[in-house]
C-alpha cells in the first residue's frame, strides 16, 4: 500500500517545488540572455547627447564582439551609431538602421595616426586614403572622416630618424590640408583632426609618444590656419585632460571647431567610473551649453564585463 503525503499548507513550496522553480526562472534568466542584448532596458533615456559606441576597443578586449554583435549592444543601449569602422562594413550598419558618426582611414598595415599631414614624403599614401574616406563617408551618409598630423620623425619606424619641428610640422599640415579639403567640401565631409596625448607610454593605444598634434592649441592653430568649415577638431576629452586639462573651459573656448568626441577614464583610459578623476557629466552639460551637434564616441578600453561598462558610461554621459 502506496503512503499518500499529506498536501503542503498554502503558499508553502516543498524543496522539490523550489528547486524546480529556481532551475525554471534560471533558465528563464539564461534564454532571455541568449535571446539577445535587445532583451535590456535602454541606457539612453534622455537622448539630449548623441551617443555613438567605437568598434576598436570591444573587439579587442573581453568579449570580442563582431560588428553585429556590436550593432546589437548600441541598439539595446540606445546608442545611434557605430564608429571608425571599414567603409567595406558600413552595409552591416545599415543593416541594423544605424549611423557612422564618422569614417575611419585605411592605413594597412600601419595604425592610421602614424602617417598624417605633417609630412610631405607621406602624402601620396594619407591623401588617397583620406580621399578613399570620404567617398565612403560620403557614399553613406557618414558626416565626418577622422585625420591626424601624424608623428614628429620623418620616418615613424626608423628610431634614427631625424625629427620634424613643431612649426615645420605644422605648416605642412596647413598645406596639406588645403589641399585636401576642398575634396572634402565637394562631397559634405567634415575632416576630424585629432589631439593625442604624448605622455602615457603603457600602451600603443593609451598614449602615443612623438605624435605631434598633442596639444589643444597646436591643432586648433592648423584649423584656423586652413580656415574651412569642413576641417574640425576631434575632441577627445581623455586626451586633452591628459595634455591640458580645463576640458570644460576649452569646450567653451573652442566649441565652434570642435566637430567630434570622444571619452575614456583617465588614469588608464578604462571605463568612465570611480576609478578614474574625470568627472563626466558636466562636461556633457557643456557641450549642451555650446549648442554642440555632433555625436559622443565612447572609446574605453574596458577593464571588466564591457557590456556593463558600456551602459554605465553611457547613461553618465545621458544628462
Amino acid at each position: 500500500m502506496k503512503r499518500r503525503l499529506a498536501p503542503s499548507p498554502a503558499g508553502e513550496f516543498t524543496r522539490r517545488q523550489l528547486l524546480r522553480r529556481t532551475v525554471g526562472l534560471a533558465a528563464g534568466a539564461w534564454a532571455l540572455n541568449a535571446a539577445g542584448p535587445l532583451a535590456a532596458a535602454p541606457a539612453v533615456t534622455k537622448g539630449r547627447i548623441r551617443q555613438s559606441i567605437v568598434q576598436w576597443c570591444f573587439e579587442l578586449n573581453g568579449e570580442k564582439w563582431n560588428l553585429d554583435q556590436l550593432c546589437q549592444v548600441a541598439k539595446e543601449l540606445g546608442c545611434q551609431s557605430v564608429e571608425l569602422i571599414p567603409a567595406k562594413d558600413y552595409p552591416v550598419l545599415k543593416r541594423h538602421g544605424l549611423a557612422s558618426a564618422i569614417g575611419q582611414i585605411d592605413m594597412n598595415p600601419d595604425p592610421p595616426f602614424v602617417f598624417g599631414f605633417n609630412n610631405p614624403d607621406h602624402w601620396p599614401r594619407v591623401m588617397k586614403a583620406t580621399r578613399d574616406a570620404i567617398d565612403a563617408a560620403a557614399a553613406f551618409g557618414c558626416p565626418n572622416v577622422i585625420c591626424f598630423t601624424g608623428y614628429s620623425a620623418r620616418n615613424p619606424n626608423d628610431p634614427q630618424s631625424l625629427h620634424l619641428s613643431k612649426e615645420e610640422g605644422a605648416q605642412n599640415c596647413v598645406a596639406g590640408f588645403k589641399q585636401i579639403v576642398p575634396y572634402a567640401e565637394q562631397k559634405g565631409v567634415t575632416l576630424c583632426l585629432e589631439m593625442l596625448n604624448s605622455r602615457e607610454d603603457s600602451h600603443p593605444m593609451k598614449g602615443h609618444p612623438g605624435y605631434q598634434g598633442d596639444h589643444t592649441d597646436y591643432c586648433i592653430d592648423i584649423i584656423k590656419r586652413v580656415g574651412s568649415p569642413r576641417l574640425k577638431l576631434l575632441f577627445d576629452i581623455y586626451h586633452v585632460q591628459i595634455m591640458d586639462g580645463d576640458v570644460i573651459k576649452r569646450i567653451r573656448q573652442f566649441h565652434e571647431y570642435i566637430g567630434h568626441v570622444h571619452t575614456a577614464g583617465n588614469p588608464g583610459r578604462g571605463e568612465l567610473d570611480h576609478h578614474q578623476e574625470i568627472n563626466f557629466p558636466p562636461i556633457m552639460e557643456a557641450l549642451l551649453e555650446v549648442k554642440y551637434q555632433g555625436y559622443v564616441g565612447q572609446e574605453f578600453i574596458p577593464t571588466r564585463d564591457p557590456r556593463q561598462g558600456l551602459r554605465e558610461a553611457v547613461a553618465l554621459c545621458d544628462v
